[in-house]
């Protein structure tokens, strides 16, 4: 859509960012019959999409408001159906696994099975080799690099378009409508906007205003290779999660660091992890890990995202900010941002994912 006329009866719409929420939001567009653009300041999925876990559900969700669970577990139950579409539409598999989570050393257990009863999510007390704990049986996970590359081929074979390393450095609007958006190589025009910049979110742009409260927030991952079948559930102990995938490999993450956009790796976290991670499974002690690697999450108070309407735009949307649990809210904060979008009867109550309600919001110390 590069200054040119746009074909079709239903808006043309640009998506600005091509992770997992700029992907899937892409897909359920070109489902509904729009012509769709992606533009990407990347490679495509190559940010938190990419570097983070695939737990599909928030590491501890007794511990989170009810802002966050209406939307990660509206996901959680329709997440088997949404990936198996991904995966019929491109042809590619995203792995999706229900492997459980065994949950130590849990500060609260009957404040926790209560949360869980009463929220329809199956737990039960059991008894670990490392100690008792609780055991979350419908828990699942996919590959989200993995889920990245269905995603991008669905797009592309229902006629989306992905510009890469393209990034917007300019806009151009006229009386509260944003008209074209334009970079190093292009001048691209839409009838509609969507932003799904990730951690880059709360950067301005000229005549653009970042969403509020978003920064980055850093997460160092390690990565051993193990023979399949050595774990078969996810493990996690006091903010540290090992996941196994079907291939043997093992993820033992994260930290949560406000480090800007830095996406450095230091020594003393990989000793760190890799010690507690062995603490939990012993035969990682004598391993060494395949790769060490840092992403930046798009931080938001509460890990709430922003799923609205640009307040100086008619007709700019934004799907950002969901921090920990982008890969896990996807199909529920599209479906949200769908309906926003087509002035639908919104499945959940939208108030406190506008953007009025993210300025409200306050960073805390703990992250």
């Amino acid at each position: 859509m590069r200054e040119s006329d746009h074909s079709g009866t239903k808006p043309s719409i640009i998506v600005l960012g091509a992770g997992i929420s700029g992907l899937s939001a892409a897909l359920a567009l070109l489902k509904r019959g729009h012509d769709v653009t992606l533009l990407e300041r990347g490679d495509v999925g190559a940010e938190a999409s990419w570097a983070g876990g695939g737990i599909l559900s928030p590491l501890l969700p007794w511990d989170y408001g009810e802002t966050l669970s209406a939307l990660t577990l509206r996901s959680m139950v329709g997440y088997a159906e949404w990936v198996a579409d991904v995966e019929a539409q491109s042809g590619r598999v995203a792995e999706y696994w229900r492997c459980g989570m065994q949950v130590m050393d849990v500060a609260e257990p009957d404040r926790a099975i209560a949360w869980c009863e009463a929220h329809d999510v199956t737990i039960e007390r059991r008894a670990f080799q490392t100690g008792e704990g609780l055991w979350l049986p419908g828990i699942a996970q996919v590959r989200n690099p993995r889920l990245v590359v269905a995603l991008r081929e669905a797009v592309v074979r229902l006629g989306g378009v992905i510009h890469t390393r393209d990034a917007v450095e300019t806009v151009v609007s006229r009386a509260g409508h944003l008209v074209a958006v334009r970079t190093a190589q292009a001048t691209y025009t839409a009838d509609r906007f969507i932003l799904a910049t990730g951690a880059w979110s709360g950067i301005a742009l000229p005549d653009l205003a970042g969403v509020p409260n978003i920064r980055p927030i850093r997460g160092q991952i390690l990565l051993f290779r193990l023979e399949p079948g050595m774990l078969d559930t996810i493990l996690y102990r006091k903010g540290l999660y090992l996941i196994p995938r079907r291939d043997g490999h093992v993820l033992v993450g994260s930290t949560v660091e406000d480090a800007g956009f830095d996406k450095t790796i230091d020594e003393a976290t990989r000793r760190r992890l890799h010690s507690e991670a062995a603490e939990l499974l012993p035969v990682l002690a004598g391993l060494d890990p395949v790769q060490h690697w840092a992403g930046l999450r798009p931080g938001s108070p509460g890990n709430i995202p922003v799923i609205d309407r640009h307040p100086h735009f008619d007709n700019v949307f934004v799907n950002v900010g969901h921090y920990r649990y982008g890969v896990t809210m996807a199909p529920a904060a599209v479906e949200l941002l769908m309906d926003l979008m087509e002035d639908n009867p919104p499945a959940l109550d939208p108030a406190p994912y506008r953007w009025q309600a993210a300025l409200e919001r306050r960073w805390t110390d703990a992250l």
